[in-house]
């Protein structure tokens, strides 16, 4: 019984050795991935294409002269809450940030440099921006104000 175990193992059995020739036949005339998508050209090293279509594409950081984003509610800083220094306004701010400030205008539209907050500060409670303007009073006019 042994003796007929190795020989089997030696000898291919016919079903094999069928394959292994049509296999030899085939070689090269079937395509490698057949059915499988073409692969996608890859860009030359060192340039990154831009995976998102023109229209939804923003400006990028130094493209911009700054960002501003609505605060309804009272804002408190330091345990003081901030009012507007000409009219005594204490909510529906509007935080804006340019050029490394941060600034408060009220719903009247005065504004003042707020110091007690950075760009860190702003970075963090800011939501992604839902709109580009060309012009500030643009971006007044999106947010209500």
């Amino acid at each position: 019984m042994f003796h007929r175990i190795r020989r089997r193992a030696k000898e291919p059995s016919q079903a094999h050795r069928r394959f292994t020739e049509w296999h030899a036949q085939m070689r090269g005339q079937v395509p490698h991935a057949i059915g499988a998508p073409a692969p996608e050209p890859v860009a030359p090293a060192g340039v990154v294409e831009d995976f998102l279509p023109p229209e939804l594409r923003l400006a990028s950081h130094d493209q911009v002269e700054g960002e501003m984003m609505p605060w309804k509610q009272p804002l408190v800083l330091d345990g003081e809450m901030a009012t507007c220094a000409e009219c005594g306004a204490y909510r529906d701010w509007l935080i804006l940030s340019t050029r490394g400030e941060i600034w408060l205008r009220c719903r009247a539209g005065h504004q003042q440099q707020e110091t007690r907050i950075d760009t860190a500060w702003y970075n963090r409670h800011s939501g992604p921006a839902d709109a580009t303007h060309a012009t500030f009073e643009d971006c007044l006019r999106h947010l209500g104000h």
